[in-house]
């Protein structure tokens, strides 16, 4: 019976934690995923998609089913343990066990998916800038449930916002 209360105990700080970091885990739904993917950035076998707070996998798993190579960084350790259960099977996916504040975005990068909090929308600004100068292309970021402050979205879709950042070394962009 101990062993039962200390396995919630871990399991409740894991995922209390989180939250001081992120975004709480909040399951995505197929459905509306797929939509997003059709209707707002059609995602293709030529995109790297990467999953920021990737949760239980399911934003990299319909990724891979439209041929895109789908990347996902997750802080809670049982979410990943979940993730790359599920999604064994699928070479196009998979997950890290990494603060995606801390690390730099692989270099074929196309598209950022994110579920976020209001308090970190100009953080996540700042670092998908940094991370659009560093690679010198452009990047596409789908935003679930928040805008970005200020920044206009270049098409919307329900409670899905897509942006497009320019490198700073490109003729396109926005200062």
């Amino acid at each position: 019976m101990v062993w039962l209360w200390l396995l919630f105990l871990i399991l409740a700080i894991s995922f209390g934690l989180v939250a001081f970091r992120g975004a709480p885990y909040v399951p995505s739904q197929k459905f509306y995923i797929n939509q997003a993917f059709r209707e707002l950035y059609p995602l293709s076998a030529k995109d790297v998609l990467i999953d920021i707070g990737s949760g239980d996998g399911v934003v990299l798993r319909e990724a891979s089913k439209l041929g895109a190579r789908a990347i996902g960084y997750e802080i809670n350790p049982f979410l990943v343990i979940i993730s790359r259960l599920i999604s064994r099977k699928d070479n196009r996916v998979s997950v890290r066990l990494a603060d995606f504040w801390l690390t730099k975005l692989p270099d074929d990068t196309t598209v950022i998916y994110v579920f976020s909090v209001k308090r970190d929308m100009k953080k996540l600004i700042k670092w998908t800038q940094k991370e659009t100068d560093r690679l010198n292309r452009n990047i596409y970021l789908i935003s679930l449930g928040f805008e970005l402050g200020d920044t206009k979205p270049i098409k919307e879709l329900g409670a899905y916002h897509l942006y497009e950042f320019h490198s700073l070394q490109s003729s396109e962009a926005q200062v």
